[in-house]
């Protein structure tokens, strides 16, 4: 690279954000890329029983003086007579007009999921699956690269998303070589059945197959003589919860962790690994993330 040559940005599809996991409040993060139309934010937690009020802020920076912008504040409000959302935007220090929803979904002492959806002209919002609100951009959403969250909130994860449909598949012109990681995020639906990763050869064998029943409740590999291999962890897949796959691609094999958590190997020569051609998602997930 000469002297004074740029870089040129990474596309969005090459900044990898992974999700958080039980924060400590007020929590501050950057958002990587910032926000764009097609992005989304979910956020799991848990309202304490007396909670007053907490707010999820998404700013124009992150200083402490001068204030930064605040494109949305999401402010659900639970000590008065009516509990309401609060919806507003501050720009120089000063707050614009109110924006209310009364008949609010969220509960002191009941968990939640929220998911914040960014399109091109507003930000929509839903509660447990349900749609909630509407906000329509006071700013511009690419001034946006900060998450801010305040308040009475416990908060157990937080997640960076792009939505991506379910059977999904992505090629593997290189097959995998050791020190390739593969990272899948996604959210499972209300009524799930189960959940298949599989990696394919060119010859469309399928060596690699992870398997989440729920009927059974069970995670294992599956073989391509449809022979199983329980996996002994914790079933950590719930409706309308997300997770996290990761595949480290090693000498000898895969190793396999969910939600940071190593689960053991399986293994596969390197022949093998290199000549995969095709990674396969499919069944009962919103898939948001993959990379590879």
């Amino acid at each position: 690279m000469s002297p004074g040559e740029k870089l040129d940005p990474l596309p969005d599809i090459f900044i990898l954000q992974p999700p958080v996991f039980h924060p400590v409040v007020p929590y501050v993060t950057t958002i990587f890329g910032g926000l764009r139309a097609g992005k989304m934010v979910m956020l799991q937690g848990m309202v304490p029983e007396d909670a007053h009020r907490f707010q999820v802020d998404f700013q124009c920076g992150c200083s402490l003086h001068p204030r930064p912008d605040i494109a949305i504040h999401f402010n659900p409000r639970f000590h008065t007579t009516k509990p309401h959302v609060i919806c507003n935007t501050l720009q120089h220090g000063h707050w614009q007009a109110e924006a209310r929803w009364p008949h609010l979904t969220l509960q002191r002492g009941a968990s939640f999921l929220i998911l914040f959806l960014f399109g091109n002209e507003e930000m929509k919002v839903s509660v447990n699956g349900q749609h909630f609100l509407h906000y329509h951009y006071r700013l511009p959403l690419s001034r946006v690269d900060t998450l801010g969250i305040f308040g009475n909130i416990l908060v157990e994860a937080i997640g960076f998303l792009n939505i991506n449909k379910v059977p999904c598949s992505c090629a593997l012109p290189r097959g995998l070589w050791p020190g390739q990681v593969i990272v899948l995020r996604a959210l499972v639906l209300s009524e799930p059945k189960d959940f298949t990763l599989s990696l394919s050869d060119e010859a469309a064998h399928v060596p690699v197959t992870l398997r989440a029943s729920f009927a059974d409740r069970t995670l294992a590999w599956i073989s391509p003589w449809g022979c199983k291999k329980l996996i002994s962890a914790p079933f950590i897949f719930y409706p309308q919860r997300f997770f996290e796959v990761l595949l480290l691609c090693q000498e000898g094999g895969l190793k396999l962790a969910l939600n940071g958590q190593g689960l053991g190997a399986i293994s596969l020569h390197q022949q093998a690994l290199e000549q995969l051609r095709e990674l396969r998602i499919s069944g009962s997930v919103q898939l948001y993330c993959v990379h590879y």
